[in-house]
């Protein structure tokens, strides 16, 4: 299905609450030196265009900070996606801010429409918010909500501007890139009631830190994977939120009671290991708020390495 694996880097940052996330590839490739020095060099990265400049601008949409330019990064992470499906590439993103993976699951739906699409979302955060139910209106708490078409109006607490929900309704598309039975999450422990409602409502499972500490790492795989085995495709986000903030807190929204590196890096060695993984995602690290120099891109790199490493494998067969 795969000839490579080409790392794309999306260094957009316009759906966080903190500015940094830009950073997060810059960062991780500076860990690299320590760790592994020639892995970059022998794996080329892409960048794809962005638009932070935006961000020394005041924020124009209340409930959806900067939504017209998540709108046009959307469109070019979805376009860069085909492009690299079109050549037979395994595309690994490293992103700035979570926002940016609704783009790239709207890319794979471009890339493959008629595929039945699985996501395993590795978060603190569920990301279920819309304009429409957003106490904080970043955007990077609504990508999961895109993909769903989700507006979760029997939530609803603001009322956006009319000119909000029509960018919304392009971010979103014509039809819903996933269903709500095709959703996963592990690790998931700082939601609000709207959110916890989508979950109730379709019966989203999350497997905590606690049950996958109880089941066991493997077991918590395997879960998930059952769990999408009507889909055709799977695509897993990892957002370094998920792991512990004793790791480091350099990301925009730690929260306690994580992953550890270990447990990481086991859940995706497992999770890559399935032949219907279409792409995978690093996201939100963020250098600025580092307490403890670059250790959270030091983290990510030893978790990630050898899941990129193990994908090579599988693509080269």
């Amino acid at each position: 299905m795969f000839k490579k694996v080409q790392i794309v880097s999306v260094k957009s940052e316009l759906g966080a609450g903190t500015r940094g996330s830009s950073l997060g590839f810059d960062a991780l490739r500076i860990a690299s030196l320590h760790q592994a020095p020639a892995f970059f060099e022998n794996r080329e990265p892409i960048d794809i265009e962005t638009l932070n400049s935006r961000l020394y601008k005041k924020a124009d949409f209340k409930f959806a900070k900067h939504l017209d330019g998540v709108v046009k990064m959307y469109e070019y992470i979805s376009k860069e996606l085909l492009n690299q499906y079109q050549r037979e590439n395994f595309p690994v993103l490293i992103s700035g801010d979570h926002s940016n993976a609704g783009g790239t699951i709207a890319g794979i739906k471009k890339a493959y429409p008629n595929k039945r699409l699985g996501v395993i979302w590795i978060d603190a955060h569920a990301d279920l918010h819309s304009p429409y139910t957003s106490p904080s209106g970043n955007i990077h708490g609504m990508p999961l909500a895109t993909a769903l078409s989700d507006d979760n109006l029997e939530c609803k607490n603001n009322e956006p501007h009319a000119e909000v929900s029509v960018f919304w309704n392009q971010l979103k598309g014509a039809t819903p890139r996933i269903k709500h039975s095709d959703l996963f999450f592990v690790g998931v422990r700082d939601t609000e009631a709207p959110e916890e409602a989508i979950m109730a409502r379709h019966n989203i499972p999350n497997v905590t830190v606690d049950e996958m500490r109880a089941i066991g790492v493997k077991a918590t795989a395997d879960k998930a994977l059952e769990h999408l085995k009507d889909c055709d495709l799977i695509y897993v986000s990892f957002d370094v939120d998920s792991m512990d903030p004793s790791i480091s807190i350099g990301t925009g929204t730690p929260v306690p009671h994580g992953l550890s590196e270990e447990e990481a890096q086991e859940l995706l060695l497992n999770l890559v290991d399935d032949d219907r993984l279409c792409c995978f995602e690093t996201t939100e690290i963020n250098p600025l708020l580092d307490d403890k120099g670059n250790a959270m891109a030091e983290a990510a790199f030893r978790v990630i390495k050898p899941v990129i490493e193990k994908i090579e494998q599988k693509v080269k067969g």
